[in-house]
């Protein structure tokens, strides 16, 4: 009984010692790049932010060009 019980015991300790996270590998979004915006945008100030509308979309300027936010 005594063998049992030791069992159990190192048992439930190897369990604390155990992770229970698991590593998720995500691929990052494909975001599309527009180098110039169309002729009839409207620049937009949403908290304090700059973005340009068009077509109901949001855009913001980066290094490489313009890509499409929600706001």
């Amino acid at each position: 009984m005594r063998t049992v019980y030791l069992l159990v015991v190192l048992f439930i300790f190897s369990l604390s010692f155990s992770s229970c996270a698991t590593t998720v590998h995500t691929q990052p979004p494909k975001v599309l790049v527009i180098k110039k915006l169309p002729k009839h945008h409207r620049v937009v100030y949403i908290n304090g932010h700059r973005y340009y509308k068009w077509n109901g979309k949001h855009y913001r300027k980066t290094k490489r060009g313009y890509v499409v936010v929600k706001v």
